[in-house]
């Protein structure tokens, strides 16, 4: 399975109501560098799996998402998840690992 696969496949285990950040997704496939490559694959990859879950190491929203940061707020927050004004989630309380915290 390629490393567009193994993003996809992750992305699409993101419980509802938590957050996985580009560069955690990157390492867990292989490739611990590659936080903009996984932006990349978010940017055109499915539109089906639940890209609004995924954050930067900061918590920070992404201006790319469609709608740009409103928009992924807005998604964000029907889930439950609190972002601040300036388009920040609580990573530390929120992130998520496939073989549990």
């Amino acid at each position: 399975m390629g490393f567009k696969q193994r993003i996809e496949v992750l992305v699409a285990q993101i419980p509802v109501g938590r957050l996985m950040t580009y560069g955690q997704l990157a390492t867990l496939c292989g490739q611990p560098r590659s936080a903009r490559v996984v932006g990349g694959i978010a940017h055109f990859g499915d539109p089906n799996l639940p890209w609004h879950r995924v954050v930067n190491i900061k918590g920070g929203l992404a201006s790319g998402y469609p709608g740009g940061r409103r928009s992924h707020k807005s998604h964000l927050e029907l889930e439950g998840i609190k972002v601040s004004d300036d388009f920040y989630a609580d990573i530390d309380k929120l992130i998520w690992w496939p073989d549990g915290e």
